[in-house]
């Protein structure tokens, strides 16, 4: 159906169409009200037939109207038109981040991956605040502006596609490979569903992949509740330690391991930017097999007590849906038919499953308190590394892990590992500098310290030797304390031999010069002879031998389009012409009386000048309120009118934005 140029709600006048989805069409609308482009999201014919789902629809889009925030597509308003049901919202120009990926046919860069998940999580902080929860995190419902903002939308829509039977299954086809392990399953979903989502995105940002893919969407739905991922980082080796570990904590598929809300996952991306590789991330690992979990049957079971739900009992649209449809009908039971057999193996090995335990608290402890607790508990002591310490004496527990949480259980004859003080040790720091980086280290080892490296290009001093040293030598600190050391990486700059990028287009020069490690500036000026967006000339010639990082400018051509305009010209205005004069006569006593007479109007020049350039010179009737002289040129230009020799009026006219303007 084209609904070009319709008008909805008397006030919403559909442009064009601009995307589609399963479950709705989304066109450009201009809102004559308050003047402004709008996107109106119209839902498709076979869901407007559904009471339910449309009411469930209205009021979640008027909840989601209610959220503020950079991040999430604004809705402005929700309405029917006949048949029609739409939600207006905020016109964003960018791509999808599904797009995004698609293109891209591989990783994106981390920090860049990590900026937009930041984005996400903050926009659901703000939405679960609300008590709103979007149920379909996925790239295709996250826009990426053109200024590299990330926008979340279809809220409204997605708790009410959730919350209707009727069309789950066709959702879940779109949606599977994002659902958590509670949605795929039917079960109850809360923000701890929203953020597994979010932790599939980020799983396929950074490895060019979702973590379950399968034929067939009961598959993918399987092995979210069944397998685990592989790390993203055995996928991708050139993700950061911290970021692979939001990620998998974010997969868990026990919801009390994920993170228990966006703010706290927001704080570990946001920590993960100034520390990657850092060791921050509480994946609160359980160790040994899952503890046992129901499986819900498909559609999930009702929070209510068994006699309401007898008494309210209704029809239910998607068994109804399922039993006309004998192939999907088979899909189905052959699922419910492994959820069966599955479920009566677990009842099997619940029988012989060791018993759980809460975890004990061991830091702070001594190592014999601990063994002897953990004895107590049927649990495995496992000792690592000991570690200097100078928040804890000699002998006593360090860490453990898994950590302790209250109310967190583990199963006996779990392992736990415990780092073991070896108490505070003071050393005196030797010098470093004029040291290769060998000799440093075998020193930091006797001095038992640890070297941190900062390398940095040196003109004067070979590579790898200390430059310089941050704590300065014949300092006492403790032992096992780092310190930074300067190495240097060369005796001197990198040359460069530049290269001619001219007449070459913008894109292939700076990558060409990029290339060759320079730092690229870009200038514009426009020369008519040449081809748009050619360079015409560059700083530093062709030839000449740099520094590598050295700055170059590049001018660009940048050729400005001639437009054309009109402008209206009130000769009478800008003359003082008036339509009647007033003249002083004698009556026949010869006394003096004032009376109007019609004026007649005179003939005068007009000039227009476009820059100085005459573009009219005509004759008018001084009274004229309308004449019309049309005017061209690039960008903006100053219009005189000049009337008998005089300039009447000087104005600016940018043509880029305007082809009207009344000079009065």
């Amino acid at each position: 159906m084209d609904l070009k140029g319709r008008l909805l709600g008397n006030r919403y006048e559909i442009i064009e169409k601009i995307g589609s989805g399963g479950m709705a069409t989304v066109y450009k609308a201009k809102c004559h009200v308050l003047n402004r482009y709008v996107a109106i999201k119209i839902l498709r014919d076979e869901f407007t037939t559904d009471e339910e789902f449309v009411k469930r629809f209205e009021v979640e889009a008027q909840s989601a109207a209610a959220i503020t925030h950079p991040n999430i597509v604004s809705v402005y308003d929700v309405g029917v038109d006949g048949n029609l049901h739409y939600i207006v919202m905020e016109l964003i120009k960018g791509k999808t981040l599904k797009e995004i990926i698609v293109e891209e046919k591989g990783p994106l860069p981390w920090k860049w991956s990590v900026n937009i998940a930041i984005q996400i999580a903050s926009a659901l902080e703000t939405a679960h605040r609300n008590h709103i929860i979007h149920r379909d995190i996925k790239p295709h419902n996250i826009i990426i502006t053109e200024d590299g903002v990330a926008k979340v939308t279809d809220f409204g829509i997605a708790k009410a596609v959730s919350n209707s039977t009727i069309t789950a299954f066709g959702t879940t086809i779109g949606s599977v490979h994002y659902f958590s392990p509670e949605h795929a399953r039917g079960g109850f979903t809360d923000e701890k569903s929203d953020l597994y989502s979010l932790g599939v995105v980020m799983y396929e940002m950074l490895t060019g992949r979702v973590p379950f893919d399968a034929d067939t969407p009961v598959s993918v739905a399987l092995k979210h509740m069944q397998e685990e991922p592989i790390p993203a980082k055995e996928v991708n080796p050139n993700i950061p330690l911290a970021v692979n570990d939001i990620i998998m904590k974010a997969l868990k598929k026990d919801t009390s391991l994920r993170y228990q809300s966006a703010t706290e996952m927001l704080l570990d991306l946001k920590r993960a930017l100034k520390d990657p590789n850092g060791n921050f991330v509480d994946n609160n690992e359980y160790s040994g097999e899952f503890p046992t979990q129901r499986i819900d049957t498909l559609g999930g079971e009702s929070q209510e007590p068994r006699a309401t739900q007898k008494k309210n009992k209704k029809p239910n649209k998607f068994i109804e849906f399922v039993k006309k449809h004998k192939v999907i009908s088979s899909i189905v039971g052959l699922f419910l038919l492994f959820a069966i057999s599955l479920g009566a193996t677990i009842g099997i090995s619940n029988a012989t499953r060791p018993k759980e335990v809460q975890i004990p608290n061991l830091v702070g402890k001594t190592v014999d308190e601990a063994k002897q607790i953990l004895e107590e508990n049927n649990i495995k002591y496992v000792e690592e590394e000991p570690q200097y310490s100078t928040e804890y004496p000699e002998g006593q527990i360090i860490s453990q892990d898994p950590q302790y949480v209250e109310n967190r259980k583990i199963r006996e004859e779990t392992e736990i590992k415990v780092v073991v003080s070896l108490g505070t040790e003071t050393t005196t720091v030797p010098k470093f500098v004029g040291l290769t980086r060998e000799e440093a280290e075998n020193q930091a080892k006797e001095s038992k310290i640890t070297l941190e490296y900062v390398e940095e290009t040196s003109k004067t001093v070979e590579a790898g030797i200390v430059i310089e040293q941050e704590t300065e030598e014949g300092e006492t600190i403790n032992a096992g304390d780092t310190v930074k050391v300067h190495i240097s990486t060369g005796t001197g700059i990198k040359q460069v031999v530049v290269t001619s990028v001219l007449y070459k287009d913008e894109e292939t020069a700076k990558q060409t010069l990029t290339s060759l490690g320079l730092t690229v500036n870009v200038e514009y000026d426009e020369d008519t002879t040449r081809g748009n967006g050619v360079v015409l000339k560059q700083s530093i010639a062709s030839g000449e031998t740099v520094d590598e990082g050295t700055a170059i400018t590049i001018t660009v051509n940048k050729l400005v389009e001639t437009k054309t305009g009109t402008i209206t010209i009130n000769v009478k205005s800008l003359t003082g012409y008036k339509d009647t004069i007033t003249e002083t006569v004698e009556d026949e006593d010869g006394n003096e009386e004032t009376v109007e007479k019609p004026n007649t109007p005179k003939t005068v020049t007009l000039r227009v000048t476009v820059n100085d350039e005459q573009v009219e010179n005509i004759q008018v009737k001084e009274n004229v309120t309308d004449q019309k002289v049309t005017v061209s040129g690039k960008g903006t230009v100053t219009i005189k009118v000049i009337i008998d020799g005089s300039t009447k009026r000087q104005v600016d006219m940018d043509l880029n934005s305007t082809s009207t303007l009344t000079i009065e």
